[in-house]
């Protein structure tokens, strides 16, 4: 659990700054997701839009942490990268929505920066995973005879 915490506290970090850039889109961007996309407003608010996005780091990790237990280390690694893989092509498209969309476009440069902070976490998170060794867990004889 020990090891777990810096990685934890990274994430949080990074979810509050996302969540301020959010929260910083543009003018005329806000004013459109009030009238058009009621469901995000939730983003204007710095730290809704940090606790929704710790909340998807703390999924992340604990699915991460789940495949590390139960897989074999080499299934576990290979989950692990393909979840790498699918955060960079996430990092990649949300790029390229940003760039083609006309009304994402408008939302301004600081609350890109918000969504590509997620997917920068998700890669520290499959990339923390894929440095660590599994844990081999020892079944202590005694205790095995004592029931």
């Amino acid at each position: 659990m020990k090891r777990n915490i810096p990685i934890l506290l990274l994430l949080a970090l990074i979810s509050c700054i996302s969540g301020f850039l959010l929260s910083k889109g543009s003018w005329l961007g806000r004013i459109g997701m009030g009238i058009f996309y009621k469901d995000y407003t939730f983003l204007n608010i710095w730290w809704q839009a940090a606790v929704v996005m710790f909340i998807l780091f703390l999924l992340i990790f604990i699915i991460h942490s789940v495949l590390q237990r139960t897989l074999s280390q080499a299934a576990a690694r290979i989950s692990h990268i393909i979840a790498l893989l699918v955060a960079l092509a996430g990092l990649y498209l949300t790029y390229h929505d940003f760039r083609h969309d006309i009304s994402h476009r408008l939302m301004g440069e600081r609350f890109h920066i918000g969504f590509y902070l997620f997917w920068i976490g998700w890669v520290l998170i499959a990339i923390s995973f894929l440095l660590r060794k599994k844990v081999a867990i020892e079944i202590n004889r005694k205790d095995e005879a004592d029931q």
